[in-house]
């Protein structure tokens, strides 16, 4: 039995479809709906709608599909519902589309930041499932309040940190389980800024470049943590210029945040230093990532940009090249990406709804296999504490808790230090 699933959200990693053409990355063919594509002929999806803002770019959308996917890939079904009208441009379509929708469905939020919110917030008091985009939202409160909205309606609330199903991070996460107490994880992520342009109407506006890069190795080292240590003190600086100098956008260009953690047990200290940056020149790469973990007890570290597999064209020129993430060269002429990390985190969202739905499973028996927002309370109490101490020039902000005894309580209140 499959599912229905709306997407909210047209843009790059939903459709690879920017400023009129496939996008200048390595998501030209996007990547959600791609991925249900094929997961609707395997069955495991039914009906597939897609909400925007603006109807006006859904005639360019399904070109770019035609192009993009249906001509490259045999037997791919492109069809999509789409919300609003062609001519139509409605900020608030996703309401309309989300009351078409059956309760029990599922809904994947990949929208700017600052909306995810609201958007998850309709769709869970609809009954539907929700899949965001990483951040889940910018502020612990609002974390909270989606949380306890789930519970009501017994509906799975996580986010797309797709991250957490590549095998090398996967191997890394048990491997520095069994290094003792943390004491040191520093992690680089960087875009080239021409993503800048394709972020240009929320870039620096509602969201940082923090929330969308750093999330995903802040949530890697809380994985990898588990109950054992939680973060207590956050500091953050930002480089500016570029972005406002060369694109006229009001944006650091590279922020830092550096991480004091706790562990549990001992008291002992660590210390988390990540930094993103979307001002990176072109290069091999679409995306720099790494990171190097260090626990009492072993140390690790991964340059996940470069896997050793590299190619060199007349039209493309030299590339490293990922594709454990996503799979795009068709086998036989067929799509055969099923085994991608960035696949399989939707696939495995998925395959817990329609669990759910059957009454097989409960949304808590997923809190350890997906990024539950049930789970993730210290990554968003991080980015939030990260910003806070950005607007405060710079100055340390407590992460306050109830109680001492466990990680799985609600934390109480962000603090800046003066």
């Amino acid at each position: 039995m499959g599912t229905d699933i709306l997407v909210i959200g047209t843009g790059e990693y939903v459709t690879g479809f920017v400023h009129g053409g496939a996008a200048n990355s390595d998501k030209g063919a996007g990547v959600v709906a791609l991925v249900l594509f094929d997961l609707r002929s395997r069955g495991k999806v039914n009906q597939i709608s897609l909400c925007g803002q603006d109807g006006r770019r859904f005639a360019g959308i399904r070109r770019h599909f035609t192009e993009q996917i249906a001509s490259r890939y045999k037997g791919m079904d492109v069809s999509v519902k789409t919300f609003p009208d062609d001519h139509d441009y409605n900020p608030q379509a996703y309401q309309t589309a989300i009351e078409k929708m059956q309760p029990g469905s599922g809904v994947i939020v990949v929208t700017p930041d600052d909306t995810h919110f609201d958007i998850a917030m309709t769709a869970i008091r609809h009954g539907m499932h929700v899949l965001v985009a990483k951040p889940l939202v910018k502020t612990l409160e609002e974390h909270q309040k989606l949380i306890e909205a789930g519970k009501q309606q017994n509906v799975l609330l996580a986010i797309e940190m797709h991250k957490r199903f590549d095998p090398m991070y996967s191997d890394a996460c048990d491997r520095a389980r069994n290094y003792g107490d943390f004491s040191y994880m520093s992690s680089y992520m960087s875009q080239p800024r021409s993503q800048l342009n394709t972020f240009g109407k929320w870039a620096g506006q509602s969201s940082d470049i923090s929330y969308y890069l750093n999330s995903h190795h802040i949530d890697l080292l809380d994985w990898i943590i588990g109950d054992r240590a939680r973060p207590i003190q956050v500091t953050a600086l930002g480089a500016t210029g570029v972005a406002n100098t060369e694109l006229g956008i009001d944006a650091e260009d590279t922020i830092t945040l550096t991480v004091q953690w706790e562990n549990i047990k001992s008291g002992n200290l660590g210390i988390a230093v990540h930094t993103a940056s979307w001002i990176a020149p072109k290069s091999d790469v679409h995306s720099q990532q790494r990171f190097f973990y260090m626990g009492h007890q072993g140390e690790l570290q991964i340059d996940q940009a470069h896997r050793g597999y590299t190619t060199a064209t007349v039209s493309g020129g030299y590339a490293s090249i990922n594709p454990l993430f996503m799979k795009y060269e068709p086998s036989d002429g067929k799509f055969a990406g099923q085994g991608a990390y960035g696949y399989q985190s939707i696939e495995r969202f998925i395959d817990a709804v329609v669990r759910i739905n059957e009454g097989k499973a409960e949304p808590k028996d997923f809190d350890n296999t997906l990024a539950t927002a049930a789970r993730t309370l210290q990554t968003t109490a991080i980015l939030e504490a990260g910003r806070l101490s950005l607007d405060s020039g710079g100055l340390p902000v407590e992460i306050k808790y109830s109680t001492r005894e466990s990680l799985k309580l609600e934390m109480l209140s962000l603090t800046a230090r003066m």
